[in-house]
This record gives C-alpha cells, sequence and structure tokens, in this order.
C-alpha cells in the first residue's frame, strides 16, 4: 500500500472518529450497524467456527468477534488494524479477553500467523493507486488460511476517491487459480459481493 493510499485511509477514519465519535459502527465507515451486520452473517458462513483459529484483517473495533462470540466462544482471534484509535477501541472491548490477539499493522506489509480462517470484511474496498494491489492482497491473506479465506468487496459505489468497485467474476477467476473451491454470494447487498476460498 503507496504511502498516499495509506494516509486517505487514515485521514477518512480520523474525519469520521471526529464527528461520529469511536466507538459505533459509522467510525470505520459503516452505513449503519445492520449494513455490518449483514456482511458478517455471510461471511461466517463459510464453515463452522467451532474452537478454531481466525485472523480478523483490518479488525477496526474487533466487532467481528463480538458477532461470533455468542455462537463460537471458545473461538482463538487474532485482530490486525493498522489505525490506531480503532485498534485502541478494540483493545478496550476484547484486549483482556483470553485466545484473543489485538496487532497493530497494515495486513499486507505484517507478519502474520496462521489462523484455520482468514476474514476481511470491508478492508479490501479502499481505492488503491497500484492495480494490482487487490489480488496480492488476496493472495497474502489465502496463504495465511489453513482451511480458508472469506472477504467480501464492493461492487457499485459512487465514486468518491476512497473506494473502488470490483466486477465479482473477474475477481472470482483470480480467486479459483489460487483454490480449487471457491464460491461467490451476490444476492445479500445492491452494493456488495462475498468469495470463500478453501483449501
Amino acid at each position: 500500500m503507496s504511502t498516499e493510499d495509506k494516509a486517505a485511509i487514515f485521514d477518512y477514519h480520523r474525519s469520521m472518529i471526529s464527528f461520529h465519535g469511536n466507538t459505533g459502527p459509522a467510525a470505520l465507515g459503516w452505513r449503519d450497524r445492520e449494513s455490518q451486520l449483514i456482511r458478517f452473517k455471510v461471511l461466517a458462513g463459510i464453515a463452522d467456527l467451532d474452537k478454531c483459529s481466525i485472523l480478523d484483517a483490518g479488525c477496526g473495533h474487533a466487532d467481528f468477534l463480538g458477532f461470533l462470540l455468542p455462537k463460537y466462544p471458545d473461538l482463538v482471534y487474532t485482530g490486525v488494524e493498522q489505525i490506531p484509535e480503532l485498534l485502541n477501541e478494540a483493545e478496550r472491548r476484547y484486549g483482556n479477553r483470553p485466545d484473543t490477539t489485538l496487532m497493530p499493522g497494515d495486513f499486507t506489509d505484517t507478519p502474520l500467523s496462521l489462523a484455520d480462517y482468514v476474514f476481511a470484511s470491508g478492508s479490501l474496498n479502499y481505492y488503491q493507486t497500484d492495480p494490482d494491489f487487490i489480488y496480492r492482497a488476496i493472495k497474502i491473506l489465502y496463504n495465511c488460511s489453513k482451511k480458508g479465506l472469506a472477504f467480501n468487496l464492493l461492487h457499485t459505489i459512487i465514486p468518491n476517491g476512497l473506494l473502488a468497485a470490483y466486477e465479482p467474476g473477474k475477481i472470482l477467476d483470480f480467486c479459483k487459480t489460487l483454490s480449487d473451491r471457491c464460491i461467490l454470494t451476490d444476492n445479500y447487498s445492491e452494493e456488495d459481493f462475498t468469495i470463500f476460498m478453501y483449501k
């Protein structure tokens, strides 16, 4: 990720925190809690996550952990987040939970441990000046998984210079170069799609 691209992401989230505070989904760029939960429900459908280890790439406030815990209380969770303010809120909420690691850094250039399943919810949606960034990021995250990767992307946006939209079929074709079993789900949102990649 280029310095300019990273600066744009930091500036955006810090402006959202300044305007909305740092406790709700608006700080993360979500329209509302429901739009966040819809995506979480789809991502969690990758597998039975009972007693699994998961890596949450671009974890924000670690809301995905909070979503999963009622059903999967024995998760081993690692969240990676590059924006300190968001990570601080995640640590406030979950830093004392056993089997929870919250790491600072950009998940595309931070050494990451393997996890059974890797997730990226919203964290791949930012515009990047490097057109191959999305493919490198998917490969990095897939290689960190023992069993599979689940991620979502936008296929429709209002151009604003911050977000990027992708053609689902083109992304799926790339994923199939890495995995023999890929599943595309695009029936839950007018703007979003999810891909599962299995080992």
